[in-house]
């Protein structure tokens, strides 16, 4: 691993941020279809993002969010530590953790699954949001590319190559009329991911749905909290909420399993037909070579790190209906004064 850079400028660093105080959420397993209750709570500057699984035994039951503790990439991204202790379904929250710049964060869950929601990162983005963020006195360290890493597998490819910002650069094929061929390039900005991909839903298609259920799983998927694709036809009554909502989602779950390098990345991540799996593969190839990459902090003013702010106890924090229609119950801490 190659030191810290030293920044050579005297200009203030982006420091880390964790939330103001702590927020809940209920809502169901997309393939369990129980009950979950979610709690993000304020962590200390250095600790990263960790699950914590309160329904099992305290001492065996914290997963750090890292991409060696992916233990499966099937049909969601997984996470498990050595006691078996699991969470699953959680790409929508750590790309709004991503995204909106939360560095630490201990997250307080009740069950397997990260709740689905609505199917994309939005009502994450409104948890966050709704309580703001609090600036840690440490730097934030980035993940900068160093030279071009790439794969090939099964027809699908990923790559990740040197750039000044972290970038994004998805395309997919589908034979369905309904998707086809789409692509979309990111530079990926708390505000940008907010109003472009952040409402983008996962999908699937019937075919595959009737499929799972047989299997026991995707209980709790539903046209609530999903595209679904039936031919050439969205099946949801009303529609999409973009043009190229296929694509978007794709992009918004490469910001989430890409943040489990442990740090934002700097570099531009080219991907075709890709998903989770293949996400988390780059993720092995590029940090396992010590010359393809490099820790180092960057001067706050070139970064659009988040437009959070952080509500006092003494203001009115947003409503669930500001969501645009989205259904969460929010359970919020007044932060300390």
């Amino acid at each position: 691993m190659v030191s810290d850079q030293k920044n050579a400028d005297t200009q203030p660093l982006v420091m880390q941020q964790t939330l103001a105080s702590e927020v809940s959420c209920m809502g169901v397993g997309l393939h369990s279809g129980a009950q979950v209750t979610l709690t993000l709570q304020p962590a200390p500057a250095n600790s990263g993002i960790v699950f914590v699984r309160n329904d099992l035994e305290e001492g065996a039951n914290e997963i750090l969010a890292d991409y060696r503790s992916v233990c499966d990439t099937l049909l969601c991204t997984k996470i498990s530590n050595d006691h078996g202790a699991s969470v699953g379904t959680i790409e929508h929250l750590m790309a709004a953790l991503s995204a909106m710049g939360v560095d630490n964060v201990r997250i307080e869950i009740n069950g397997p699954e990260v709740p689905i929601m609505d199917g994309s990162s939005a009502p994450f983005v409104f948890l966050i949001e709704s309580v703001g963020l609090q600036t840690q006195d440490q730097p934030r360290r980035f993940i900068k590319v160093l030279k071009p890493v790439s794969l090939e597998h099964e027809g699908k490819t990923v790559s990740l190559a040197p750039a000044d910002d972290f970038i994004i650069d998805f395309s997919i094929e589908f034979a369905s009329e309904a998707i086809g061929h789409q692509q979309i390039k990111f530079d990926v900005s708390a505000s940008g991911f907010k109003n472009r991909y952040s409402k983008a839903r996962t999908f699937g298609f019937l075919q595959e749905v009737e499929y799972l259920r047989s299997k026991g799983l995707a209980r709790g998927g539903s046209l609530d909290n999903a595209v679904v694709v039936d031919g050439d036809r969205v099946l949801n009554e009303t529609g999409l909420r973009y043009s190229d909502e296929f694509v978007r989602h794709k992009v918004l779950d490469a910001v989430g399993d890409l943040y489990l390098a442990g740090a934002r990345l700097l570099g531009c991540f080219t991907a075709h037909k890709a998903g989770h799996q293949l996400n988390n593969m780059i993720l092995h190839d590029l940090l396992a070579d010590e010359s393809a990459w490099c820790w180092t902090t960057q001067a706050a003013e070139t970064r659009d790190v988040s437009n959070v702010i952080a509500f006092p106890s003494s203001r009115t924090r947003p409503s669930a209906t500001n969501m645009g229609g989205e259904r969460v119950s929010l359970a919020v801490a007044s932060p300390a004064e």
